[in-house]
């Protein structure tokens, strides 16, 4: 039986599937979207079941093609202003200590949806005070006044997925810019050392290990102090493919270099995805 197979045989027999319910009933209910079902994340399970889950703000149709990414492509719809306060209602009946709010991409919007996201900061601390946040975030085109607006809200941690090594950029992710999201990460940190930033990527693809060590040296140089590394799983018959399954050890040795190099937090491993257990970076 492969990895994958064992690990969907896992989380099916073991998760709380009374906790799993409350938790999609109570996002289905307040009309909210989830990474977790639009990206059909495999740790959603075990994640719904200990009532935490990764909100997509922004709607559910992305304005981007990467062909990893299982998210809907298309012409999204208007933002939905009320949105925020929904998700800040779910953080307080579910009893979160640790928030996490990504988006999908959009170019649509001359402010790539910043506001949103500074909005969804300030109900959160409106009426779960006591609970950290952590905001994933696209590139905004290199919007340096809608990162600011970002940073202004005074997340907890900032993250931006750089997603793939520089040499597959081009073929995976056609509309984003390696450099570009190096810069953001940078930026953050001018613009606020106190934030604490973060990023990972996918291997699998038929990238090197030369060139992932190489991508860990552009995080590290760029004053990202959490770094997460997964591996990718194809999504549907219709996305890229997978090139290679990673080794436990391999996973380990990228690891180690991480941390010899400096990052603060390095979690790498088959199943580590972006927002998985996010509050124990911290």
């Amino acid at each position: 039986m492969k990895n994958k197979e064992k690990y969907f045989l896992f989380t099916i027999e073991n998760y709380d599937k009374k906790n799993y319910v409350k938790t999609k009933r109570l996002i289905d209910n307040l009309k909210l979207n989830t990474i977790c079902i639009e990206a059909n994340c495999p740790n959603r399970y075990e994640c719904f079941s200990k009532k935490r889950a990764t909100f997509l703000i922004l709607g559910d149709t992305c304005t981007r093609n990467c062909l990893y990414c299982k998210v809907k492509k298309g012409t999204p719809g208007k933002v939905d202003l009320e949105e925020p306060k929904r998700i800040s209602l779910a953080t307080k009946i579910l009893g979160l200590k640790y928030a996490v709010i990504t988006s999908v991409t959009r170019d649509d919007l001359k402010d790539g949806g910043a506001k949103q996201f500074a909005m969804s900061v300030r109900e959160i601390r409106e009426i779960n005070p006591n609970c950290k946040i952590e905001l994933l975030i696209p590139d905004f085109n290199g919007n340096l006044n809608a990162l600011k607006e970002i940073v202004d809200s005074n997340p907890n941690v900032i993250n931006h997925n750089i997603e793939v090594v520089k040499e597959l950029f081009k073929k995976l992710r056609p509309k984003g810019n390696y450099a570009l999201s190096l810069k953001l990460l940078s930026k953050i940190k001018e613009l606020n050392p106190k934030i604490k930033t973060k990023s990972g990527f996918m291997v699998g693809f038929g990238e090197s290990i030369e060139q992932i060590f190489r991508t860990i040296d552009d995080l590290y140089n760029s004053e990202c102090d959490i770094l997460t590394i997964g591996q990718y799983l194809q999504p549907s018959t219709k996305h890229f493919k997978v090139k290679k399954h990673y080794s436990k050890k391999e996973f380990d040795n990228f690891k180690r270099y991480a941390e010899s190099i400096g990052f603060k937090k390095v979690f790498s491993g088959f199943f580590v995805r972006s927002s998985y257990r996010a509050s124990e970076f911290l």
